[in-house]
């Protein structure tokens, strides 16, 4: 054993017996869920394990704390209560247990209202559903319903998650003879966020324009005040729910944002929440070994050395996970990428997170896995029943699933035999209670993990920066625009950044009016390109 813990050699040399009893040893299961944690493969000795459990302890004490309602946000100065949404008894105060509970309500009672055609569109009864949405009000709602599909094809949803104009029009093109009878639902926390308020005033503009009227359509999301929910106020939109300040986009998958979604396509929300809730007493269990949460979050500080020097990799065996990977990418990279730790000091901390499905991944990327550089862990992701009542045989005595069961067993081995470690979560089948479980169980380790590495895994000042730079950018292109105009001869980028009193941005300002001139009726146009220098830029059409 090294001096941080890492078992120098845990191969075959050790011999089946070793191994199985090591999965025993470290095999955490909940019959009554139906899933399963296993972490016997990554190469720990028990006895780094006990000198961390004080660490864990206190970690679980925080998390015991933010539960109960703590001021653990103090950059936001708010609470941290995610997990009240699947336990409102939990919740600090009776008020916002009542709160969320009505909530949950509504969100039932309206979308039982739309399938049953009681709540309808201009042209009749809804039959599409078009979600606005970006970062965890887009990855958690798609996580979910393409997760949980198949509950009432009637309904058919989209999503809108980015700002992209050629993907808008896309989107808005497919749903353009539909429209009379399509829900749109903006979700947006503050109501000012660029994407989804664009995405928004492009379809309401598709609406105008087909002679339908949009507010018998639209249903907000949003915080109680916010612009978003002042303009359906005023403007009589169809419905409005509410986020809360105590819940991020991230950890939002169990509000309105998540569940109203799952409730239009007839799926169980209540056992969702139930799942969750159970994974969320599990993960309660002080005892350290057999906290799967705890458990996975000491894995993820021991692979890493506490500095997440290892990539996660994320494998579902199962075509409905397939967006798991990108929703962890969020929820994990945007919790744990912290620049300072709690006190201020440089720390720089994060882990990466990536990854697909298998078997896709036998014939993409596991190659490396297997032979490249060893700067990753596993965490695969096995789901027992294979989803069919009758399953046909492509082998005697073979099935397809049995095929997929067998990648994920041998690309484990294979790994292992290479001194590559992973992590084996189990669920007994998708359904609702098994993904709220799954949603659960990693948001809990997103926090025992900040807690270890004292960081707060609540806010986003990243975020935050990229967005205040992009409305530098945008605050730039008025002036750039403005000074087109008034100057319509060709002139180079230097020239004009000069003009507008930014020669230290010359860069940024070649680069807007690139991009202005790439689109028609833009009012630039561009010569001599390829060479930024001698690049002209005229005003057109002034």
């Amino acid at each position: 054993m090294t001096a941080d813990g890492l078992l120098e050699s845990t191969s075959h040399a050790d011999g089946p017996t070793a191994l199985w009893d090591r999965y025993c040893r470290y095999h955490l299961d909940d019959r009554a869920l139906g899933f399963s944690l296993d972490v016997s493969r990554v190469r720990f000795d028990h006895a780094w394990l006990e000198t961390m459990t004080p660490v864990m302890t206190a970690a679980l004490e925080a998390m015991s704390s933010l539960e109960g309602g703590a001021l653990l946000n103090h950059e936001e100065q708010r609470m941290v209560g995610h997990y009240w949404l699947r336990c409102a008894d939990m919740a600090p105060d009776a008020s916002t247990g009542a709160k969320i509970r009505d909530t949950l309500d509504a969100v039932k009672a309206f979308a039982a209202a739309v399938r049953a055609g009681e709540t309808v569109g201009q042209c009749g009864v809804f039959s599409h559903v078009l979600f606005i949405g970006i970062g965890g009000s887009a990855l958690g709602p798609q996580f979910l319903t393409d997760a949980l599909k198949g509950y009432d094809d009637r309904i058919t949803l989209q999503f809108m998650d980015n700002t992209d104009p050629q993907g808008i029009a896309e989107t808005l093109d497919a749903l353009a003879p539909v429209l009379g009878r399509t829900l749109v639902v903006v979700m947006s926390k503050s109501g000012g966020t660029p994407e989804p308020r664009n995405a928004m005033v492009e379809t309401v503009r598709a609406f105008e324009r087909a002679g339908l009227d949009f507010p018998r359509h639209a249903v907000a999301v949003t915080m109680a005040g916010s612009r978003l929910d002042r303009l359906a106020d005023e403007s009589g939109w169809q419905r409005r729910f509410p986020m809360w300040d105590w819940v991020g986009g991230r950890t939002s998958a169990m509000s309105v944002v998540g569940l109203l979604p799952l409730a239009l396509i007839g799926a169980d929300v209540d056992s969702l929440l139930e799942g969750a809730a159970a994974m969320d007493r599990w993960t309660r269990e002080v005892q350290v070994c057999r906290n799967p949460a705890a458990m996975m979050a000491l894995m993820w500080h021991h692979l890493g050395r506490g500095r997440g020097e290892k990539d996660m990799v994320i494998l579902p065996y199962k075509d409905r996970l397939l967006i798991c990977s990108r929703y962890l990418q969020q929820l994990v990279m945007e919790s744990l990428g912290k620049a300072l730790d709690r006190s201020g000091r440089r720390v720089e901390q994060g882990i990466a997170v990536y990854g697909n499905k298998g078997s896709t991944d036998q014939h993409a990327y596991v190659q490396q896995l297997r032979d490249g550089v060893a700067n990753f862990f596993v965490t695969f992701v096995q789901v027992l029943d294979d989803g069919v009542d009758d399953p046909i045989a492509v082998e005697p005595g073979i099935t397809s699933g049995d095929y997929l069961c067998g990648f994920l067993l041998g690309t484990r081995e294979a790994l292992y035999e290479n001194q590559r470690d992973s992590i084996t979560i189990t669920m007994d089948r998708v359904d609702a209670a098994s993904i709220g479980a799954l949603i659960a169980l990693f948001e809990r380790a997103v926090g025992l993990y900040a807690e270890m590495i004292d960081i707060n895994a609540y806010h986003q000042p990243g975020v935050e920066a990229g967005k205040a730079a992009a409305a530098e950018v945008l605050a730039m292109q008025a002036l750039v625009t403005g000074d087109m105009a008034a100057h319509p001869a060709p002139r180079t980028a230097t020239e004009v950044a000069a003009s507008i009193g930014q020669s230290d941005a010359v860069e940024t300002v070649y680069r807007v009016l690139e991009h202005l001139a790439a689109n028609s009726g833009r009012g630039v146009s561009a010569t001599g390109r390829g060479d930024p220098v001698k690049t002209r830029f005229a005003a057109v059409g002034v």
